[in-house]
């Protein structure tokens, strides 16, 4: 796969400005773990290569284990998660599906359960987020960094 264009030449302002958002999400109290999630399971929905290598390293280097990065796909199935990261996850599923989903009352009043209404706000615009960078990723064609396992002599 080769790359269509780089983005940050192209639009270096726009970029920044989405950077920008990034930034204040990650400054804005939600948990590090909870962040890398949620860009990990919306990644995964869309089918971004680049965005599920670059969060599953992000969540390792925060302390996430492989066991709950394996199993993030079958979180419904599995206990490993808390009740706070179930609505998240629930919550980020609807809106990255939203033509489908169409933001269920149900999964909204489970988030609101777990989220103050800032919080909410911010995980929402994370969800946002995401979505924008796997439809850039997608889009051009980002690829992700490929690592060469070493000849065993």
């Amino acid at each position: 796969m080769k790359p269509r264009m780089n983005y940050y030449q192209a639009a270096p302002e726009t970029i920044k400005a989405l950077v920008a958002v990034e930034n204040q999400i990650k400054a804005s109290g939600l948990e590090q773990s909870l962040i890398e999630l949620v860009k990990t399971r919306a990644s995964q929905i869309n089918g971004c290569a680049f965005c599920i290598n670059m969060h599953t390293e992000d969540a390792r280097k925060h302390g996430e284990t492989e066991q709950r990065l394996y199993l993030l796909n079958a979180w419904r199935e599995s206990p490993l998660y808390s009740d706070r990261e179930r609505a998240a996850l629930a919550w980020t599923e609807a809106l990255t599906l939203i033509s489908e989903t169409h933001a269920p009352d149900a999964d909204y009043e489970a988030v609101r359960a777990q989220f103050s209404d800032t919080e909410l706000v911010n995980l929402t615009t994370l969800i946002g987020a995401i979505n924008a960078w796997n439809r850039i990723a997608i889009g051009f064609r980002a690829v992700h960094p490929v690592k060469v396992k070493a000849a065993v002599a």
